[in-house]
């Protein structure tokens, strides 16, 4: 009963979102190349089921690599700066700067460098999710309890003990919500990286479909990539009730 009582504000809140959509989508002043309806857009998703699919398997086979690596480096990087002092100091600025740069110049350079195939794509979606995992873990690994890292000195405990058994733990939670971030925006560097320049994918589909006029293609592209992403974020956020129980009991309390 309580998960029913979670769920149904915010399909409440969709249902007059698309119910809103509709309504503005058949004003007359509204031109159909400009807006497609909801239910435009639910008839593009059918007969156009099989090209969109084939297109959204690229696209999330992009997402999830550039996703692994940026889990791989930003959780080794996090711990190396946390281990070292002086490559924190350095490495940080660095970090930060990375992301200062927009994705949208970044994007066709990449695609210069690394050509039209997955790489590229790759590069642009690991990039931007590299940020926000590597500054949670690190946060995470510098906010374990001062009295568990006593303890283990006064056992005799070496500094990669403390760090396998009390630091790394007490990180998890901040991970996920890095991890969380960057399955979000995971979809919108894929897209990037389509749009400088791609064979296939979602997001250069959705700019083929724009460029010819095809615009409940379009949005059922668009509604796709919602999906996608939803679907990440829902996964780490299993993935977080699953392996990290007691940060859920402790905000329950």
């Amino acid at each position: 009963m309580s998960g029913v009582r979670r769920v149904a504000p915010a399909a409440l809140l969709l249902a007059g979102f698309v119910a809103l959509w509709q309504g503005v989508a058949t004003l007359d002043s509204v031109d159909d190349l400009t807006l497609a309806s909801p239910v435009e857009t639910w008839t593009a998703l059918g007969d156009d089921w099989s090209l969109l699919i084939d297109n959204a398997w690229v696209t999330l086979a992009e997402v999830l690599l550039g996703l692994g690596l940026s889990v791989v480096f930003g959780v080794v990087l996090a711990v190396l700066m946390h281990l070292h002092r002086p490559l924190r100091d350095a490495a940080y600025p660095l970090l930060v700067a990375s992301q200062a740069i927009p994705i949208v110049v970044l994007a066709p350079l990449f695609v210069l460098a690394l050509d039209y195939g997955m790489g590229p794509k790759v590069a642009i979606v690991a990039l931007i999710c590299f940020f926000p995992i590597t500054v949670n873990v690190l946060d995470g690994l510098r906010s374990a309890p001062a009295e568990l890292l006593k303890l283990m000195r006064s056992l005799g405990a070496s500094r990669l003990q403390t760090l396998r058994k009390v630091e790394l733990p007490s990180a998890l939670p901040s991970f996920f919500t890095g991890l969380r971030v960057a399955a979000t925006v995971s979809v919108i560097g894929a897209v990037f990286g389509e749009w400088a320049g791609a064979d296939e994918g979602l997001g250069r589909l959705v700019l083929l479909a724009n460029n010819q006029l095809q615009t409940p293609r379009a949005y059922a592209g668009i509604v796709l990539l919602t999906l996608m992403a939803v679907a990440l974020f829902a996964l780490v956020t299993l993935a977080d009730r699953l392996l990290c129980p007691w940060n859920r009991e402790e905000g329950n309390a």
